[in-house]
């Protein structure tokens, strides 16, 4: 089992799904994010589930409730949160909403991953996965100003921190569940 601890995202606002995704049923639980919590508690020691409010969820798990700012849906408060909530110098962050990403895609990040970077972030032929990364205390500070600024640009965070890229040939296993669409070619892959 891999000792750094995972962070799993589940705080943001849906609204190109229309509902919550953090609470559709998948893979024969009753929500995304018990799946999540489920497959992820296999590969890490440690997991928590970042969120606005914990009540949402009806199962146990170690709960990070994001910091209460203006910016209700940004990431960039739940990036305090587990900073603060977590004494560790680095850990794993992943979306709710990319329930592929196994075990091979996590260790060859984390295996990458180097003391002296800010960030180890997943790069597909698509683009960068910000939220399939391994993220350094080194960006707490950077993450308190953006929220500040009212900047939410993980790409522009990235973008200017020692930041490494892993590369990824394959897409599918980064496929996020954004739109109704999504999930449902997603509960079909499940099949």
């Amino acid at each position: 089992m891999l000792e750094i601890p995972c962070v799993i995202f589940a705080g943001g606002k849906s609204s190109r799904m229309g509902e919550d995704k953090a609470l559709l049923p998948f893979g024969g639980f009753n929500t995304l994010a018990e799946f999540q919590f489920s497959r992820l508690s296999k590969i890490f020691k440690n997991v928590y589930i970042s969120c606005k409010d914990s009540s949402k969820f009806n199962f146990e798990a170690d709960f990070i409730e994001d910091i209460k700012t203006d910016s209700l849906y940004a990431p960039t408060a739940g990036f305090i949160s587990a900073f603060r909530h977590l004494k560790c110098e680095k850990f794993f962050a992943i979306s709710v909403d990319s329930p592929f990403i196994a075990k091979d895609e996590i260790e060859k990040i984390v295996a990458s991953d180097k003391t002296d970077a800010d960030a180890t972030v997943a790069k597909t032929p698509h683009g960068i996965e910000p939220m399939c990364s391994v993220y350094h205390r080194s960006m707490e500070k950077k993450f308190a100003s953006m929220l500040k600024e009212n900047n939410h640009k993980l790409g522009f965070l990235l973008k200017t921190s020692n930041t490494l890229y892993v590369e990824f040939e394959d897409e599918k296993p980064f496929l996020n569940l954004n739109h109704p669409h999504e999930y449902q070619e997603a509960l079909r892959l499940m099949v």
